[in-house]
């Protein structure tokens, strides 16, 4: 079983940076594929970045292309999102996502991982 726990969440301003983190007790997970959402109340969640266990796939969103980098440590069962250049429309709880992929992100990209974290709390003010 694969648990997952997002942290570095919090109240930034807009143009401000956060960087959130994704860890995994148990299981390794450097063969996995992993991602972020997010989810604004009253909205839909959506994909925001993903990167393949070997980090040789990235995928972004429009949305976020540019401000955000995904990277992750797999010595470290770790994968993080930088994030640049805030907007009060990036509020939203982010989770983590990931699942087993031999190759790229699609697993993750897709919404069907199977693992998800709990989510955590970004919220930035204008």
């Amino acid at each position: 079983q694969v648990q997952l726990v997002e942290t570095g969440g919090g109240l930034v301003q807009t143009g401000g940076s956060l960087r959130l983190s994704c860890s995994t007790s148990g299981r390794t997970f450097s063969s996995y594929a992993v991602g972020w959402f997010r989810q604004a109340p009253g909205q839909e969640r959506e994909f925001v970045a993903a990167i393949s266990w070997s980090g040789d796939t990235i995928v972004y969103a429009e949305s976020v292309k540019g401000r955000f980098t995904i990277s992750r440590d797999n010595a470290k069962n770790a994968v993080y999102l930088q994030m640049n250049g805030l907007k009060p429309e990036d509020t939203a709880v982010y989770y983590c996502a990931a699942d087993r992929s031999d190759t790229g992100a699609a697993v993750v990209v897709t919404g069907r991982a199977n693992y998800w974290g709990q989510g955590t709390q970004v919220t930035v003010s204008s």
